[in-house]
């Protein structure tokens, strides 16, 4: 429906004046009566104005699109991005009103009288002190009276605050006559701001202005508990208010609380009389950069709002990196690189000029990062002090006491005190693997970067986890860390971690690229609540990457027998390192790890990490709790000797090339064989259940007369199922092949029966030709071999019309061939070589078809679709690196059915890495443009980029959406399961399907089912299935029943029946 629309001559006319700048803007709201409905109309441009070059700002923004995005898409996608994290005009009007009702509070805070510090008589039993008080007493007086001032400090004032959890900081000074200048030693400064914190809570709690009320740390640091108030009402999860207590600026020297200097004095903290002296004092620099931390945050504030006023892309820049850390889990808990310290790093960046103030928010979340991958901090610290005042301390003194170095503009504090080289690696490693894919036109950057979560679980290849924390006071006490621990104020659980992170570090040495720690998130408990004990935490976890060449080695050799270095090698290991001679004559100190099978040379890190706890941390076994094989178990298969299938595949690939190589050798053939190829899943690793050699119980089979085969004797069970492994064998072109279809096939049949004589006559094997493939018994495994020629499918697709003109129309038959002949076995091969790369595909694959498997999806996405699924986790796996064990590629297939945006993208695996960036847009056009006749699951590959032939069929829209959910559900439980160890532990519950959705359930009768064994609950009464234990024959013997599964015959007849 046309709307009339009054021309106006110049069109500036019909544009509201808020709107004039922007006249590019298409549809302009024109404003009517409160009774009219508002209507667009697009804006009518003069024909100069239409033909009007660009000016200076248009070409400007255009270039940047061009050069500083893949594509202006990217830069459209960060700015919505902003605009999500950014607070509404609403918000800010919430907080501010909520700031002054709060701070008005706070100036009439009642007066107390002075006491001792540790009498706490004026404060009612309803408010605890926010504070573990060890030892019990400390010098001092205390009385509570209004602060001197309440400032907003933080991320708020400066314009850097973020949603999802928005943090407003309160810093609210203590009055100097509270204090007293040696309050710095012996944590009384710490103990009367904790009481300080108490005494407002205990005025606050009976206000109506103030909606819940709790007690947290900042940062997890015990010695700075803060108070986190939120509004009343609806709004009381929209935000949180959270209250310093500081003391006055300049109230206390910071030459006080230089690293080497001792604040903590041993006899007061240990209760036992000592003899030293002042100055042999341990240093403590970790308090000291506590209590100094509560000096300065208005000096900081001062200095991010001035670096912040010379660049306008400031506060956006800091909220990109904010986000880039949130989902990376670095952004709060223990010593996180925080919204603070990111915000410290760009303006660092700025000030020493390796950014410029004009560059956009994007450029500096690059650069940023860039400076990230390339600066190591445990090394080469940094400082925003351009002329430090003569008493601030060099960086040497701070890297002699803390990993990481990054110094505040005042040249005394070192904002990394808390943050471990390990977690300073961690940013690191996932700055660089963020610099690879940023440039990398196949890849989603904007996704990769700012949009994927990277929980521990997902990102790391193993995790373990330390689940009574309680343990490593005993640590300390072993490790004999007394001074660091005073120097912690108690804090066990984070004097000893990063002893134990150096010792885990030399043990695992060059079997892990990557040693990870969770951070404990920042306690939280009620005003009226003790402050919690540090056992009370959740379980520490650590996260390792692999390197997956070395990561299963069973062996860790050491130097020779004579060299000064053995003694440091026998005094890691103890008892486990031994003299060893070895092949090439040397006599050296190693160690050997128990594991015959590759599922047990997985776990050697858990073998070495368990060993050196208990050795040297006196952490035993038992809080030990191993998180990198625990899905494993769903395809173990071997009671003596467990086996998750590798072991199995190699045999079947050993006697398929044996197979392969006599095959060449055939002499005899009218055609001599182009090419061999293997065509089933066991050839590439990637079989749930890999086929196994059988020996054949004779006594179970009667000898049917005319073919010599085996079949079972009346009343026994179904015979073991036998996979025939199928094998295509191309001969070569010759005028001699005829062109009818029919001819073709008899002639293939009669190679079916000439390569049977051959192998028969040279090798013994038992062959069953038939007229589409030749069956061959060898080293109790099944080969079918097929015999192709390559114009077969062209053959198929020609047909002469009426007029006896030939027509070539493609069809299923052809299309079926060439699937079997051509694709399948290109498929296989390839993959085999990506196996080669990286040891844990097949694992991987053989897990997820059985998920799909075992949850009846089966049918729908069939192997070589999981398959090609699984194979683009190791060929872009950004933002993750290739997953190096088959538990964590478990959970990133999970993970990729449920999450990726199927409807509207095309998913490409680049298989030899054959794509080029141009490939990539053109697949994505051709998918865009004829999205409606594709299948609803679109794979692309090299050789398939417009038609996904492996999903052509199937699933459905249904069955992907049902996909999608379970996978999504599955994920779900299994990472909470994993994690958590007060859950169930019980993977297999991912497998089991629900079945309260059939209407008719169908009991089988289990001796006529041959796969029972492989159920994901298999029962307890097995059958035998003429199947003997012992060393099988390589050639001859009778042939067994081939390829006869009762089951999916009576699933097809159903099929042919009711669908």
């Amino acid at each position: 429906m046309k709307k009339k629309q009054a021309v106006a001559e110049d069109p500036a006319e019909m544009i509201p004046s808020e709107s004039r700048e922007e006249e590019n803007e298409a549809p302009v709201k024109v404003k009517r009566s409160k009774t009219e409905e508002v209507v667009y109309h697009p804006v009518k441009l003069s024909r100069s104005d239409l033909y009007r070059p660009p000016t200076a700002e248009e070409l400007n923004q255009l270039k940047e699109a061009e050069s500083l995005f893949h594509c202006s898409l990217l830069k459209m996608q960060m700015e919505e991005l902003l605009k999500e994290v950014a607070l509404s005009e609403r918000r800010k009007q919430q907080i501010d009103s909520f700031i002054q009702t709060v701070t008005k509070l706070l100036r009439t805070v009642p007066e107390s009288p002075e006491v001792e510090v540790s009498d706490l008589s004026w404060l009612s039993s309803a408010v605890k002190v926010p504070f573990l008080l060890v030892p019990k007493t400390t010098k001092g007086k205390f009385h509570m009276t209004p602060p001197a001032s309440v400032d907003l400090i933080g991320s708020y004032p400066l314009g850097t605050c973020t949603k999802p959890r928005v943090m407003v900081d309160l810093a609210v000074t203590i009055p100097a006559d509270v204090l007293h200048p040696k309050d710095v030693v012996n944590q009384r400064y710490p103990r009367k701001r904790a009481l300080y914190l108490a005494g407002l809570a205990q005025y606050l709690a009976s206000s109506s202005d103030i909606g819940s009320m709790l007690y947290s740390c900042l940062h997890g640091n015990r010695l700075r508990p803060v108070l986190l108030l939120t509004p009343p009402g609806k709004d009381s999860s929209s935000f949180t208010v959270r209250v310093h207590a500081c003391p006055p600026p300049g109230f206390f020297k910071p030459s006080r609380f230089h690293p080497q200097k001792n604040n903590i004095r041993t006899e007061w903290y240990t209760g036992l009389q000592t003899s030293q002296s002042e100055s042999s004092e341990p240093p403590t620099p970790h308090y000291n950069s506590s209590v100094l931390g509560d000096l300065l945050p208005r000096a900081h504030l001062q200095f991010l709002s001035a670096v912040s006023s010379q660049c306008s892309a400031f506060a956006d820049g800091v909220a990109l990196l904010k986000v880039w850390l949130r989902q990376r889990e670095l952004h709060q808990g223990t010593g996180c690189f925080n919204g603070f310290l990111a915000s410290m790093l760009i303006a660092y960046l700025l000030t020493s000029h390796r950014i410029s103030n004009s560059m956009t928010a994007y450029q500096l979340l690059r650069n940023t990062l860039n400076f990230l991958a390339s600066t190591d901090l445990t090394v080469n610290g940094i400082s925003l002090a351009k002329d430090p005042d003569s008493t601030a301390p060099p960086l040497a003194e701070f890297h002699d006491a803390f990993q990481v170095v990054f110094v505040d503009p005042s040249g005394h504090l070192n904002m990394c005190a808390d943050v471990t080289a390990c977690t300073y690696k961690q940013l690191q490693h996932e700055a660089s693997v963020s610099m690879q894919f940023w440039d990398n036109p196949t890849v989603d950057g904007f996704h990769s970067l700012l949009m994927t979560p990277k929980p521990m679980i997902r990102t790391s290849d193993h995790i373990f986890q330390l689940c009574e924390l309680v343990k490593l006071q005993s640590s300390c006490k072993k490790l004999n860390l007394l001074s660091e621990l005073m120097d912690h104020s108690g804090n066990y659980v984070h004097t000893a971690l990063p002893y134990i992170l150096s010792l885990l570090q030399r043990g695992l040495g060059q079997r892990i690229h990557l040693l990870t720690h969770s951070l404990s998130p920042d306690p939280e408990w009620s005003v009226e609540s003790e402050a919690p004990k540090h056992k009370a935490q959740p379980p520490l976890s650590f996260g390792v990457l692999l390197m997956p060449e070395l990561a299963a080695s069973a062996l860790d050799r050491g130097p020779p027998a004579d060299s000064p270095k053995a003694a440091e090698f026998r005094q890691l290991w103890g008892s486990r390192s031994e003299l060893r001679r070895f092949q090439d004559g040397a006599i050296t100190e190693a160690v050997l790890w128990d594991g015959e099978s590759m599922c047990q040379k997985r776990l050697v890190p858990r073998q070495i990490i368990t060993h050196l706890l208990q050795l040297h941390a006196d952490i035993p076994e038992s809080s030990v709790r191993y998180v990198g094989a625990m899905v494993d178990d769903v395809i173990k298969t071997g009671s003596e000797l467990p086996s998750t299938g590798e072991e199995e595949s190699l045999l079947v690939v050993q006697s398929y090339d044996d197979l392969s190589r006599k095959l060449w050798r055939l002499e005899g053939l009218p055609l001599s064989i182009t090419a061999v190829q293997g065509a089933h899943p066991a050839l590439r690793y990637t079989q749930v259940f890999p086929p196994l050699p059988l020996k054949l119980d004779y006594s179970f089979f009667d000898r049917e007369k005319t073919s010599r085969s085996l079949v079972p004797k009346e009343g026994k069970p179904c015979p073991a199922y036998i996979t025939p492994i199928t094998v295509i064998c191309h001969m070569e072109g010759s005028g001699k092949w005829p062109h009818d279809r029919l001819a073709i096939r008899h002639i293939r049949t009669a190679f079916h029966i000439r390569v049977g004589e051959l192998l028969k006559k040279h090798h013994n094997y038992t062959c069953r030709p038939c007229p589409t493939h030749l069956d061959v018994w060898k080293d109790g495994l099944v080969f079918r071999i097929q015999v192709a020629y390559h114009r077969e499918p062209q053959v198929l697709r020609e047909s002469v019309n009426a007029e006896g003109l030939l027509v070539v129309r493609d069809n299923e038959e052809a299309q079926a061939l060439e699937m079997a002949t051509i694709h399948k076995p290109l498929l296989t091969s390839t993959l085999h070589g990506l196996q080669q790369q990286h040891p844990c595909f097949g694992a991987v694959c053989r897990l997820a078809k059985r998920w799909l498997g075992a949850q009846l999806f089966s049918d729908d996405i069939t192997e070589d679709t999981a398959d090609l699924l699984v194979a683009s986790l190791f060929l872009q796996p950004a933002p993750f690196t290739p997953p190096g064990s088959p538990q964590v590629g478990f959970l990133r297939f999970l993970h990729l059915l449920s999450s990726f945006d199927w409807r509207n993208n095309p998913l490409v695996v680049n298989l030899n890495n054959q794509l080029a960036a141009t490939d990539y847009t053109e697949i994505k056009n051709d998918f865009t443009a004829t999205r409606e006749s594709l299948p609803v699951l679109f794979i692309a590959t090299p050789k398939d980029k417009k038609q996904s032939i492996w999903t052509k069929r199937a699933p459905s829209v249904q069955i992907l959406q049902r996909v999608v959910m379970v996978a999504a559900e599955s994920l779900k439980l299994l990472e909470n399961q994993l994690m958590d160890s007060n859950q169930i532990q019980d993977v297999r519950v991912v497998m089991r399907p629900p079945l309260d959705a059939y209407d008719v359930l169908i009991h089988l009768n289990p001796k006529q089912v041959p796969l029972l064994v492989q159920a994901v609950d298999p029962p307890t009464v097995t059958f035998s299935r003429g199947i003997m234990a012992g060393n099988v024959t390589q050639s001859g013997g009778a042939l067994p029943v081939i390829d006869y599964n009762p089951v999916s015959l009576y699933m097809a007849e159903l099929r042919v029946s009711f669908v």
